[in-house]
């Protein structure tokens, strides 16, 4: 295999080749290439291969099989899946390699030369052997930093790209309304505006300028649509039976924002039906609305596996829409979608389908087209290789340390601190006991890869403490035994055997000054549920196992204790919150977790996170979202009706104080614009961040409307005693929304203004905007 491998030569007969000329525009030379492709070169563009990659590779190695390949893709190939998870794994320049040797016999070997794309997973950093693990999403979401998430992303599509991928599955910009299904960790939270302005940045970060020809940008693939985020039960891939009204001001509203505003390269379907009619067969979502109405102009591509299980799937779903494979095939056509992942299974039934009269082949020159245009723009048919040279991993991994630790930072999230028992004074506490199933489990969640190293709570405590503080650790009980994300099956521990740690645990906080407890839970407690073999949704919120009879034996200790929840999803911790001084939310963050939690616990970070879900006090609370219908939360007996944290909540070490709020203009036409301002003073005594967060109420409507939703924010900093003025615009798009006859227009009126630091009413100033 080749170290390096140069692009292929422009010479005088390529030229005469309107699609390998460079220098005619791209729509000119994807029409050349299109006139020049037979129907099967046509359909093989929209074919991937994944799991069926020992039909090139030569004993899961990174070797490939030339003779394997010139008999199984002599038309070509649109995609191939994951190059990362090969084996045990591929190193950088390994990868590399690979990728450009396989990119050399498409290039080099079959008739038309039209180069492949490489997707990868990148849903916090390329799951790949020694790349950077940031925080996952719903972490990065509660920093409500744009300006992160793009910066990360952007690191993530210079990792991808530098190993020769080309396409990102990510991100995810679905509204997670259940906190029973197993992906809210992939999610940006619960409430649209939030995710769509997150979504950007991550898009922004993958994409760049959308040049490509850096080689440090990635193509970016929304995900999954739509309204995979609310499914019937909280089972992943179930109904989602909502009107077309709330579809697109909630579910839609995310993808709407980023198809408009930054559009990505790509959109993956959702598994889920809507109304009856699955997403990977729905005419309405994929044509109607997305391309018509949006005018979206690149290409969508099947969830895993998803256009067999219009068919039928005997391990995950069987919708029943088809009777065999080729009427699956047929259906996901007409409904736009252009390529199948991750493996050849139904589209090759579109060749026969042509042929037989059942398709028209200008629809696959339709679906091919986009792909086509990426493959131009991406630069692939001049210069489809990279240089293993260039990598420099190690240097890498090192730069963007510092950017995984600040996010980690920055995703931390106070939810308690009775009698401002933190931050921790090291000369103060002398003998420190770290206990908990997460204290020294390595989590990063799902879609990861195996970063260079990974510091747990224990370990990040010890090392800022250093000699000067004795640290001791029990695990006080287990949550599951081992166990990854991958892994079908799950092991519950010996409850007998719990029952002897617990006591264990209690030895050993009893002679200590304060217990840190690291408790929630784990990757095997909350994931995608990706088969009737592999669950991960549950019907409880409450800590797994024996969590609670954990804390319960630590309070009876009768010493100060701090809670650090580790989760995929919230956690319903009544009992934690009742009796327990200071609670973080953690969520997962990545390999820098034990530095990033060292430095909020001793106070050499002010934590600034803020909630995007809201955290409901049992199962029987759900939906919690906190943009619900004024009828919704009436109230229940015996219980309170309210989160057990809000959406948007998030304590500091300092405090804030908000003042003066007032509008730039009180009355303006529905088509202008206006502005909110508020005063904010740091009245504590030391410095620290704070989101300022803007949520509208539209009074009286044609339609009932939620009682509040968020429509602006800024994070700023400010040091003890500094006062600031914070202004948000407020603009028609933040008072739109889909109207009695289905327009999305701003409806003369009353609107409430109200800005504050959490959305819950107490931590708000209110005002009112008149729209005539």
């Amino acid at each position: 295999m080749n170290e390096k491998i140069s692009p292929p030569e422009i010479t005088e007969l390529n030229l005469l080749l309107d699609y390998k000329n460079p220098d005619l525009p791209v729509g000119e030379r994807v029409a050349d290439l299109l006139s020049r492709m037979t129907l099967e070169e046509k359909v093989a563009q929209m074919l991937c291969v994944w799991r069926q990659r020992e039909t090139f590779l030569v004993d899961q190695s990174s070797a490939i099989n030339v003779t394997n390949l010139k008999r199984h893709y002599k038309e070509g190939i649109g995609q191939i899946a994951r190059l990362s998870d090969i084996g045990e794994g591929l190193t950088a320049t390994e990868m590399a390699k690979l990728a450009n040797s396989l990119q050399r016999f498409f290039v080099e070997e079959t008739r038309l030369g039209i180069p492949v794309i490489f997707h990868e997973e990148c849903l916090h950093g390329l799951p790949a052997v020694d790349a950077t693990s940031y925080p996952q999403p719903i972490a990065l979401a509660s920093t409500f930093n744009p300006d992160l998430i793009e910066e990360i992303y952007t690191a993530i599509a210079i990792d991808a790209r530098r190993r020769g991928a080309h396409q990102a599955l990510t991100p995810v910009v679905d509204v997670v309304r259940d906190p029973r299904w197993g992906r809210v960790e992939e999610t940006f939270g619960e409430d649209p505006f939030l995710v769509a302005k997150l979504g950007i940045a991550a898009v922004k970060g993958f994409q760049g300028d959308g040049a490509y020809l850096d080689k440090k940008h990635v193509l970016a693939t929304l995900k999954h649509f739509a309204a995979h985020g609310q499914p019937e039960s909280g089972s992943n891939c179930g109904p989602a039976d909502f009107s077309e009204r709330l579809l697109r001001d909630v579910f839609l509203y995310p993808f709407r924002q980023l198809v408009e505003k930054c559009p990505p390269a790509s959109i993956m379907a959702s598994y889920n039906e809507i109304d009856g009619l699955p997403s990977h067969a729905n005419q309405w979502l994929l044509r109607k609305v997305l391309r018509e109405e949006w005018q979206f102009k690149g290409f969508v591509v099947s969830d895993y596996f998803a256009i067999t299980e219009l068919f039928h799937k005997e391990d995950s779903i069987s919708h029943g829409l088809a009777r065999n494979k080729t009427e699956a095939a047929l259906l996901a056509a007409k409904a736009g979608v252009n390529i199948e992942l991750p493996d050849i299974d139904c589209y090759p039934n579109l060749v026969q389908l042509v042929n037989d009269g059942r398709l028209r082949e200008q629809v696959i020159d339709e679906l091919i087209a986009p792909m086509l245009t990426y493959k131009f723009t991406l630069g692939l048919f001049e210069d489809p290789y990279v240089d293993p040279d260039l990598i420099q991993n190690e240097n890498k991994l090192k730069s963007d340390r510092k950017l995984a630790v600040r996010s980690a930072r920055e995703a931390i999230t106070l939810l308690k601190n009775q009698n401002n028992l933190l931050p921790l004074d090291p000369n103060e506490k002398r003998t420190i006991a770290v206990i908990g199933p997460n204290a020294e489990r390595e989590l990063l969640g799902g879609y990861s890869g195996k970063p260079w190293h990974f510091i747990t709570v224990l370990e990040g405590i010890k090392h800022k403490v250093g000699e000067q503080v004795t640290v001791l650790h029990s695990e006080g009980c287990q949550i599951t035994v081992n166990g990854s994300w991958q892994d079908d099956a799950v092991t519950l521990p010996d409850p007998e055997e719990d029952r002897k740690s617990i006591e264990q645990a209690v030895a050993t906080a009893s002679s200590s000054d304060i217990i840190i407890l690291v408790l929630g839970g784990n990757e095997q407690t909350s994931r995608e549920a990706w088969s009737k073999f592999h669950m991960g949704d549950r019907p409880c919120l409450e800590l797994f196992g024996a969590q609670n009879d954990l804390a319960k034996a630590m309070v009876a200790t009768g010493k100060p204790i701090v809670v650090l929840l580790f989760n995929g999803r919230p956690n319903s911790i009544n009992y934690i919150q009742e009796n327990i001084p200071a609670i973080l939310e953690c969520w997962y963050l990545g390999q820098e977790a034990g530095q990033a939690v060292a430095d909020i616990l001793f106070g050499d970070y002010n934590p600034s996170g803020k909630l995007p879900i809201s955290i409901p006090r049992s199962a029987g609370h759900i939906p919690c979202f906190y943009n619900h219908k004024p009828s919704a939360r009436r109230g229940y007996l015996f219980d309170d009706i309210t989160p057990l944290f809000p959406f948007g909540f998030g304590l500091s070490y300092t405090t804030f104080e908000f003042t003066n709020l007032r509008l730039a203009k009180n009355t303006i036409q529905s088509s202008e614009s206006t502005e909110v301002r508020v005063n904010i003073t740091n009245t504590g005594k030391r410095s620290g961040t704070e989101v300022v967060q803007m949520y509208i109420r539209d009074c009286h409507s044609s339609v009932t409307r939620p009682i509040k939703e968020l429509r602006g924010f800024k994070k700023i900093h400010l040091a003890a005693w500094e006062s600031k003025t914070v202004t948000l615009p407020i603009t028609p798009e933040h008072l739109a929304f889909t109207n009695i006859e289905n327009q999305y227009v701003v409806e003369p009126g009353d609107f409430e203004i109200m800005v504050g630091n959490s959305s819950r009413d107490a931590d708000l100033l209110k005002t009112v905007l008149q729209v005539i």
